[in-house]
């Protein structure tokens, strides 16, 4: 599995541009949206990795985005398929929502897909292990693990309470083609 962005128009839920797998052309396409996104090299870990371990890992890393992000503290969110309310939880991340903070995330094994909004466009980011996100306070999104999750990622926060996001209610991720990770 490897990253990849499609384009997705708004209106009609059609893909219109990609999948686009290159680094520099992802890069490109995202930002103007002020989304950051980087790939990092992978280091081994044991299957199931404490947070501790993935700390270790990663500290430089982790280090230098804390200091040129002002992020206060970081959590390792890992979810796989026998997760429990495995369903409520897709559900609550599938909705449109936005943030006070940036949504950063690193992402260390397995993958997931956000989705960027604009006025015309949908964004759909396939994120994979050694992917780098960070979405801007503001911008509206939404993330897909898929009905199989299986993926770990490094979160980044400035604000203590951690993830706090604000609904925007509106329907149009029902409209755009839902991850489903490759077998």
């Amino acid at each position: 599995m490897m990253t990849e962005l499609t384009v997705f128009a708004c209106g009609t839920g059609r893909a219109i541009e990609g999948p686009i797998t290159a680094e520099t052309a992802i890069r490109a396409a995202l930002a103007p949206l002020g989304v950051r996104f980087e790939r990092w090299p992978t280091r081994p870990l044991a299957e199931g990795a404490s947070p501790e371990d993935v700390f270790v890992a990663y500290a430089a890393e982790i280090g230098r985005l804390k200091r040129e992000g002002g992020y206060q503290s970081a959590d390792v969110v890992r979810l796989t398929p026998q997760a429990p309310d495995l369903e409520a939880l897709r559900a609550k991340f599938l909705d449109e929502h936005a943030h006070a903070e940036d949504e950063v995330r690193f992402f260390v094994e397995g993958s997931g897909a956000f989705y960027l909004r604009t006025e015309e466009k949908v964004f759909q980011l396939v994120c994979v292990a050694g992917d780098l996100i960070s979405v801007p306070a503001g911008q509206r999104h939404w993330f897909d693990m898929g009905a199989r999750p299986h993926f770990a990622a490094v979160r980044l926060f400035t604000n203590p309470d951690g993830w706090v996001a604000r609904f925007t209610g509106d329907p149009i991720a029902r409209r755009i083609p839902l991850y489903e990770r490759a077998a």
